[in-house]
Order: C-alpha cells, then structure tokens, then sequence
C-alpha cells in the first residue's frame, strides 16, 4: 500500500490527507519529525521536507502541489463533478493560485510561526531549539491571522466555493490550514461568519472525519474543535 510521510500540525500533510479522502485514495500514514533529519528520509526526500507520498511502485512524490497535481492527473479525471481541478484553464489558475496563498503565504505568515512556538517549542529540547514562547513571534503571528481572515471571509461570502461553484484544492488548501490554527483556539471565529460558515461545510465532510480525531502529545485542541456545529 502507499505511505504518506506526514506530521499531525502540517498543513500540507493535512491538505494531502484531505485530498486523499476526496478521491477515495487509501494511503498508509506515517508521522515524521522533519526536525530529525532522518537518513532514512533524507533518502526518499533530499529537501527533507513533508508530505511526501511513496506509491505502490516506490515512486516519491514530495510536496503537497506536486502530489495534488499527480492525484488529479491519475484519478481526479475519473470524478466528474467531484473533481478537484476544474476543467476550465482559468478556473484551474484561480485554485492554483488560491493553493499558494494557503499553503504558502498563510503558512509562512501564520501557522509556521504559531506552531513553532507553540507546539514545538514545547517538544524540542532546549539543545535543538526548545523553549518557551517568543511574545514577539506570537503577537506577529496573531495579528496576520486577523488580516487574511478578512480576505477568507471575502472570499467565502462572495462565491459558493473559495474558487468558484464547487468544492477545490483551493477548500482543502485553506481548511487544512486553519484547521491547524483551530486546534490551537487562535481563530476567532465570530469575528468572521461567512468564513465560518464555509469552513463549517469543508469541516462535515467525510474526508475531514480523520484529521478532527487528531491530537498532539500533552496540547489537547480547544473544546470545539471535532464539533462539527462549533
């Protein structure tokens, strides 16, 4: 069977989960500790980074775009409506876009911040770069949260998908982010209904189900976060 190489607060590996479940592709989960540098891994992956998906014929695919990309190319043709790329170039390049803003720039402005002082901070020694929390590093992390809140918000209120009329790997991409920052309770959610409201949708889909159930050693998720009515 495949193994996705993943860890639990990665957005990306959340993302590939998500499309996984999407497509109906069953993978064995693997958590890695990027952190560690695995030889073993650093063979599969030079740049060390997650997710990365061996297939059956010990093919690695790493990265979450390069993977999503491969997923709709060899089973997304086959889902009709349930496909996650639409079939229209500019609706293509609308997804792809809004895949980057999440995956890239929501990551770097938010969630790599918040989880590295708060999650692995807290599991790393001091050694290799454990601690307690940076007050600056929080504070900056916190307030871009609210800035593409907004934007999401927009975006959520003005079109029935992020990308358009039906479910995307724009969706996946940006509640496999904010799922990160939900299980940490930094989302304000009543500050932003529509936003809300969408990720309520993204968040009662079957494919959701696996990723509601994780938890990270010694930091349980706020009380609503495997609610599925908030």
């Amino acid at each position: 069977m495949p193994v996705l190489y993943h860890h639990t607060v990665s957005s990306a590996s959340r993302f590939i989960r998500l499309c996984f479940g999407e497509v109906d592709y069953a993978a064995d989960l693997v958590e890695e500790l990027p952190w560690e540098k695995r030889p073993e891994f650093i063979k599969i992956n030079p740049a060390g980074t997650l997710p990365v998906c061996v297939c059956d014929n010990d093919y690695a695919l790493c990265g979450p775009h390069i993977i999503a990309e491969w997923l709709d190319e060899s089973f997304g043709v086959f889902k009709r409506d349930r496909r996650l790329l639409a079939e229209d170039p500019f609706q293509r390049a609308e997804t792809r876009r809004l895949m980057e803003w999440f995956l890239i720039k929501f990551e770097q402005d938010v969630v790599r911040p918040l989880v590295r002082e708060r999650i692995f901070k807290v599991q790393l020694s001091a050694k290799d770069g454990g601690g307690s929390p940076d007050p600056k590093m929080l504070r900056a992390g916190r307030a871009n949260i609210r800035q593409h809140m907004k934007y999401l918000s927009w975006l959520a209120g003005s079109r029935a998908w992020l990308a358009g009329d039906r479910l995307s790997y724009a969706d996946l991409a940006a509640a496999a982010a904010l799922s990160v920052m939900d299980y940490l309770g930094e989302i304000d959610w009543n500050e932003s209904p529509q936003a809300k409201d969408w990720y309520q949708r993204v968040k009662s889909r079957p494919s959701f189900r696996p990723l509601l159930g994780d938890r990270v050693r010694n930091i349980p998720p706020v009380s609503h976060y495997a609610d599925l009515d908030f």
